[in-house]
């Protein structure tokens, strides 16, 4: 049941191999995209005003927050509530800790792990592995993919 309710909720599901433990919020559920084999633990959150897609086998520890909103850092603009929003792409074979905030417009590669209580305001690269606040690459994983 919990399946089909994802299926209605989210814009794509690659399969129906996929796990979102509850609670999980999102602003629209529309404008998210997984892929196969997809795990997302515990108060997992995601304000989808801008496409949110998430490749295959991706892990989500609990607590992780995927923000596409936007706001103006003038308080002047701010308070006009003009808002925007950028996109967030994450690739295949991601783990992302727990308690990790990755920010609008961010793209995150393939066969990346991102430690936990980590920030992510930047790309990160394909065969990483990433920490920190701001979120800094530690380590290049070469592997046999």
């Amino acid at each position: 049941e919990a399946r089909e309710i994802l299926k209605g909720l989210l814009g794509h599901i690659a399969d129906d191999n996929i796990l979102i433990n509850q609670p999980f919020y999102c602003d629209y559920g529309k404008q998210i995209s997984v892929g196969k084999r997809f795990f997302a633990n515990f108060n997992f959150t995601v304000l989808d005003e801008a496409r949110v897609t998430i490749g295959d086998d991706c892990f989500i520890g609990p607590n992780v927050s995927i923000y596409t909103a936007c706001h103006s850092t003038d308080p002047v603009e701010r308070n006009s509530r003009r808002e925007w929003a950028e996109p967030v792409t994450i690739g295949n074979n991601v783990w992302i800790g727990g308690s990790v905030t990755i920010l609008p417009g961010v793209t995150i590669g393939d066969n990346v792990t991102i430690g936990a209580g980590s920030v992510v305001t930047k790309d990160i690269p394909s065969n990483s592995i990433a920490v920190g606040n701001p979120c800094k690459v530690v380590k290049t994983i070469f592997s046999i993919f």
